[in-house]
C-alpha cells in the first residue's frame, strides 16, 4: 500500500482526506497540522507521498518543500491548494514538488491524482495544465527571440577567438591563419563590438559559455 502523510491546518479536511484515501486503499500513516511538524513526522515516517496544502500558518507549503524533500529523498510530493497562480505553480515545480492539485478536488479524484503521481511520477490539475503549457510556450519564444537577438561570429573571428583562448599572441595567431598580425587585431576588435565586451578574456569566457569554443 502507498503510505501518505498529509499535512493541513484545518483538522476537518485533514479528517476528510484521511477518509477518502483509506477507502481508495492508501495508507494514512500519519498527519501534521504545520510546516515544522510536517517535516518532523516525514523525517520519521518516510511517507512514499506527501500530501501537503500550500497555505498554512507561518511557512507555507511552497516554502517547506525542498526541506521535506531533504528529510524523506524518496518521498512525492503533492501540493493541494486554491491558488491557481503561475508563480505558485513554477515556484512549487521548481521546489521539486510532483504534483500541483486544485483544492477544490473531489476527494476521489484527488485520490486518483495521487496515485498518477506515484505511478507517472507527475500530475498537475487540468485547470492549471493549461497555464503550465502556456508558461513553456512564453518561455520558448523568450528563448528563439535571444536566440535570434545573439550576435553572429563569423567562422574566421571564431578560428581566432580559438587561438586567443588558447594563448597565442595576435603575431602567433597572424602566423598559424597565413594573415596580418594588423588583421587579427581587426578581428578581436570586431568581436569586442559585436558581443559589446572589453577585453580578449570576456569574449573568451562568452565563447565558452556558448559553445563557440572548444579548449580541449
Amino acid at each position: 500500500m502507498t503510505r501518505v502523510l498529509v499535512v493541513d491546518d484545518a483538522p476537518l479536511f485533514r479528517t476528510g482526506l484521511r477518509a477518502a484515501l483509506s477507502e481508495a486503499d492508501f495508507d494514512v500513516v500519519g498527519e501534521a497540522e504545520d510546516a515544522p511538524s510536517a517535516v518532523i513526522e516525514a523525517e520519521r515516517l518516510q511517507p512514499d507521498v506527501i500530501v501537503l496544502d500550500v497555505l498554512m500558518p507561518g511557512q507555507s507549503g511552497l516554502e517547506v518543500v525542498d526541506k521535506l524533500l531533504a528529510a524523506a529523498p524518496d518521498t512525492k510530493v503533492v501540493l493541494l491548494t486554491v491558488s491557481e497562480s503561475e508563480d505558485d505553480l513554477l515556484t512549487g515545480i521548481k521546489a521539486g514538488a510532483s504534483g500541483y492539485v486544485i483544492k477544490d478536488t473531489p476527494f476521489p479524484a484527488l485520490a486518483t491524482a495521487i496515485m498518477d503521481v506515484v505511478e507517472n511520477g507527475a500530475v498537475v490539475s487540468p485547470r492549471m495544465a493549461a497555464k503550465l503549457f502556456n508558461v513553456v510556450q512564453q518561455m520558448l519564444r523568450h528563448r528563439e527571440l535571444a536566440a535570434s537577438r545573439r550576435p553572429t561570429l563569423t567562422g574566421r573571428e571564431i578560428e581566432v577567438l580559438q587561438l586567443v583562448a588558447q594563448g597565442y599572441t595576435s603575431r602567433e595567431i597572424g602566423d598559424r591563419l597565413y594573415i596580418s598580425e594588423n588583421t587579427v587585431k581587426n578581428h578581436v576588435r570586431n568581436i569586442l563590438d559585436k558581443l559589446g565586451l572589453h577585453s580578449r578574456n570576456e569574449a573568451v569566457l562568452y565563447a565558452l559559455r556558448e559553445n563557440l569554443i572548444d579548449l580541449g
